[in-house]
């Protein structure tokens, strides 16, 4: 069974500025509760090519994964995927411009395998929850 998590806000800040702060990986551990660290396996900034190593805790687990930026769109688009580990994920940021600021949606999908398929629907649930927290947490700290 697949996992597609989508999530959005709208955060009363210009496009720019939101979308320049999510997309640098440096700051996903102040926005994501899960993300422990982040660190580069290619030379910064972001662009499609692009390789990070993220360490996170998810379930009581604790996780490392490297993502590579498959698509960006500066102030549009970033999309990264992992494909190692039982879960390969694909993370899709998207922004626009709407009354009121810039509405960033944020959206997962993946394919578990292993005795992890079977947790699916559990694992998608709690993904939308703490996904729905962190854009909270980033809304809150873009907004403060």
């Amino acid at each position: 069974m697949a996992v597609d998590v989508q999530v959005e806000t709208v955060i009363a800040r210009p496009v720019a500025e939101v979308a320049g702060y999510a997309s640098d990986p440096g700051n996903a551990p102040a926005w994501y509760a899960n993300i422990r660290s982040v660190q580069w396996r290619t030379e910064p900034p972001v662009r499609v090519g692009s390789e990070m190593e993220f360490v996170a805790t998810f379930l009581g687990k604790r996780l490392a994964y490297t993502y590579g930026v498959v698509e960006f769109v500066d102030g549009e688009r970033l999309v990264m995927e992992t494909a190692q580990g039982p879960f390969p994920m694909r993370t899709t940021y998207t922004w626009e411009p709407v009354a009121g600021g810039t509405r960033m949606t944020l959206r997962n999908t993946g394919a578990p395998s292993g005795f992890i398929k079977v947790s699916a629907p559990v694992m998608a649930a709690a993904m939308k929850r703490a996904t729905t927290k962190d854009l909270a947490r980033l809304k809150a700290i873009l907004e403060g």
